[in-house]
């Protein structure tokens, strides 16, 4: 255990970002050079000898928290990393993109302040590359087995990993010309730097994994032929059907969904152009959407030069304590500020976020273009406009950032491997990760049905990072039994779990 004093002896110390008007100059980290070993070390020792480590029950991942804020108390990196593997194939995503519901999970939280979690996992993540801790694990004999995944997300990436180090031979499948899915195009730079997502896709070339960019599975394939090449399938395409907003005014130029405007900017900081297609240099953006996605919006409208940013939330403004049906240790919708958030801000320090509001049109020039938009604030229940509450905000630019209803419907994937939905709208699956598949209208070769898996968004829906990584390695450990009878692979989840994000 850590110092059994330290959470009395310390308060809580999060890492500090970078200044703003530095971090809004350029696309690196926001906590780039911030991490500082000392500190982390310090803030691990805060970690109590609670008995019962809820902390655990908050982590889809159900990552080891106690056993690795020991070692990085004591500094040893090694053991840290060790342990933080142990559950995590990529640490270095979670600890930079998992919104931590394991802090709200912690027992200190009851009445005080949570351990800083999620800077250690960042700092023992970041130990395990610069100490060399990362070094390829391929297996030490093949099964004679092949598996296809499709999609490299994070749940596709975590199941070829798994899959390849125990022994079979996994391609995995990505429709885009660079592997990493939204972790790729979705996740804007200064949120994670590309070449932590880089160097891990090395590792696994160099474990054995083969990847296929550039294919679409069920346009440029069949997919029922990519079955009879293989004797597993798992597809981990992701949620990528996104949420539209049908109001008048939406044929407007200047309308665009947030993902396009995302993937955009991120092939700027990919080197495939100077300037993207789609920019918010010198406009009035309005991002419609309280969530994350619009928060990522915010940040890259504002590193290129937005004239103002207002994200708008139909929900209404949440409180800075816990709701009595979200008692700890349930990760509670309180107040919070993103990083872009405080960004926007500026030396007013106003919100930038409209609460409790709902678009009613938008209103264009004479060109076709969007100048502004219509809204008014909502009833806290139903959600319907108030009376008399109507106004207009300027808006060059809009970024619709709804989220996502579930995995694309009606695809060619879908269509060939008989895929069906669940009442959620995300592809049907059983309590052991098998898809649930009708007779496929696809190749007449195809008769078999068992052997294709689904994990990840693509069955769970729009979820968190953490939660793709635990279904990707539950997926696999469910793969490996079907395929070898038994599996040492570890299973942290069951897909019919469901997040305590609430």
């Amino acid at each position: 255990m850590t110092d059994p004093h330290g959470f009395l002896k310390f308060p809580r110390r999060p890492v500090p970002a970078r200044p703003v008007q530095e971090r809004l100059r350029d696309w690196n980290e926001v906590y780039a050079g911030q991490v500082r070993l000392p500190l982390v070390s310090e803030q691990a020792g805060r970690c109590m000898d609670c008995g019962i480590p809820f902390c655990h029950s908050g982590c889809p991942l159900g990552n080891l928290i106690p056993e690795w804020n020991t070692y990085a108390r004591r500094a040893d990196w090694r053991a840290a990393a060790e342990r933080l593997h142990a559950t995590n194939n990529f640490p270095e995503f979670t600890g930079r993109l998992c919104p931590a519901p394991c802090e709200d999970a912690c027992v200190l939280t009851i009445n005080a302040d949570p351990v800083t979690i999620k800077n250690v996992e960042q700092a023992i993540a970041d130990q395990i590359w610069e100490r060399g801790y990362a070094s390829p694990r391929p297996p030490e004999r093949l099964s004679g087995k092949t598996v296809a995944i499709v999609g490299s997300g994070p749940a596709g990436l975590a199941a070829a990993q798994q899959l390849t180090r125990i022994g079979h031979t996994v391609a995995v499948y990505e429709r885009a010309d660079r592997i990493g899915g939204l972790l790729r195009y979705g996740i804007p730079e200064f949120k994670m730097e590309k070449r932590h997502l880089d160097r891990r896709i090395e590792q696994m070339r160099a474990e054995g994994t083969k990847f296929r960019t550039g294919v679409d599975i069920g346009h440029d394939l069949d997919a029922a032929e990519l079955t009879e090449r293989h004797d597993a399938v798992v597809i981990a395409v992701g949620a990528r059907g996104q949420r539209e907003l049908p109001v008048p005014g939406r044929e407007l130029c200047g309308i665009h969904q947030a993902m396009d405007y995302l993937t955009l900017a991120n092939r700027v900081t990919e080197g495939d152009c100077e300037a993207p297609a789609v920019t918010a240099e010198s406009k009035h953006v309005v991002i419609v959407g309280g969530g994350d996605t619009g928060s990522d919006c915010m940040g890259t409208a504002l590193r290129q030069g937005a004239a103002s940013v207002v994200q708008l939330d139909i929900n209404p403004e949440p409180g800075d304590t816990r709701r009595d049906s979200e008692p700890w240790p349930v990760h509670p919708k309180v107040y919070r500020i993103s990083h872009a958030h405080e960004e926007a801000r500026g030396q007013e320090g106003a919100d930038p976020r409209v609460f409790a509001s709902a678009t009613l049109r938008f209103e264009g020039d004479r060109s076709g273009q969007v100048r502004a938009l219509h809204l008014a604030e909502v009833e806290p229940e139903g959600r319907s406009p108030r009376p008399e509450t109507e106004r207009s905000i300027p808006a060059d630019l809009v970024l619709i950032a709804l989220g996502f209803y579930g995995p694309e419907h009606g695809t060619g994937l879908m269509r060939q491997l008989g895929l069906t939905l669940d009442d959620r709208g995300n592809f049907a699956r059983n309590a052991g990760f098998g898809a649930k598949t009708t007779e496929p209208s696809g190749r007449a070769a195809r008769t078999r049905t068992d052997g294709i898996f689904i994990a990840g968004d693509a069955g769970r829906g729009q979820s968190l990072v953490v939660w793709a990584i635990a279904e990707g390695r539950s997926a696999a450990a469910a793969t490996d039994r079907f395929l070898s009878g038994s599996t040492v692979l570890p299973a942290p989840i069951a897909p019919q779990d469901r997040p305590l994000v609430a």
